[in-house]
């Protein structure tokens, strides 16, 4: 599918733009110690003990939390390589996808953050940081974002 020039540079420029989000959080989540050795943990906690979904919870609880170190580490690397994925345009799609997955996890671990039987409003606005990602995911994987400014358009000619 080829979009309009117009369109396709748009992207390319929200693509970029979108990097630079996940290049700043994850450098600091892996080469600052403050959090996978401590932050992580302490977000886990509030997400288990009332924002994550029901059925959420338990993997929040007896997956990650035990592995907080570990994985706190692995969300800073997964947020750079979207980042630099995003910057370069290389792999544009995987990363879009892990990225939709990510907002999804994001979006599953703070859905009650509003407390419960507030508003149906109310847990959407709460979203507002995750969905809008989620949707730009979507929007780069759709339109094959790496095509235009990108080296994934380069290695297919």
């Amino acid at each position: 599918m080829s979009l309009p020039s117009a369109v396709a540079k748009t992207i390319a420029v929200v693509r970029v733009a979108t990097s630079v989000f996940f290049l700043l959080f994850g450098q600091y989540k892996l080469f600052g110690p403050g959090f996978a050795h401590g932050g992580f943990q302490e977000y886990l906690r509030g997400y288990i003990e009332g924002g994550a979904v029901a059925f959420y919870r338990p993997i929040l609880a007896s997956v990650v939390l035990p592995h907080a170190v570990f994985l706190g580490y692995t969300v800073g690397a997964v947020e750079m390589f979207i980042g630099v994925s995003l910057l370069f345009g290389i792999w544009v799609r995987p990363a879009s996808v892990l990225g939709a997955l990510y907002m999804l996890n994001l979006t599953l671990a703070t859905w009650w953050d509003p407390g419960h039987g507030v508003p149906v409003w109310r847990y959407f606005g709460n979203e507002l940081d995750h969905l809008p990602m989620l949707f730009l995911f979507v929007i780069f994987f759709a339109s094959d974002a790496g095509r235009e400014w990108g080296l994934d358009g380069r290695l297919r000619r």
